[in-house]
């Protein structure tokens, strides 16, 4: 199983050259979870640079994908990564749905460097 963070699904739809490397890296469907967090900073992400309308078309993507809820065991994780490891609030939820899952994370975020079960590819 495997969570793509908010930063590689962005640089997916921005088109970028680092969106069509980590795009390869990418699950199946059946493998590919998408915590609620990533679709909100995705969805908003994508209605501001791209409109309505494709944030629209890509929040369905996620929908044909395995969405997990931010649930209360998650939000207790989260709140105690965030205090451990400095993560920002969303990232420590998409974090801490990761671990919930016992899946990996890919992302482009240097605010996962290092962490266990983080694929980090650097930015450039």
């Amino acid at each position: 199983m495997r969570v793509v963070d908010s930063s590689a699904w962005i640089e997916w739809i921005a088109g970028s050259d680092l969106g069509r490397r980590l795009q390869a890296e990418f699950p199946s469907p059946s493998n590919w979870a998408v915590p609620t967090m990533v679709q909100l900073e995705v969805f908003k992400w994508t209605a501001r640079n791209a409109g309505e309308a494709k944030a629209a078309e890509v929040l369905a993507l996620t929908q044909t994908l395995l969405v997990f809820p931010l649930t209360t065991p998650i939000a207790v994780r989260a709140a105690n990564l965030s205090l451990e490891s400095r993560l920002p609030t969303a990232d420590a939820v998409i974090y801490a749905t990761a671990l919930e899952l016992r899946a990996d994370l890919l992302t482009c975020d240097a605010h996962f460097e290092g962490l266990p079960g983080a694929i980090y590819v650097a930015k450039g």
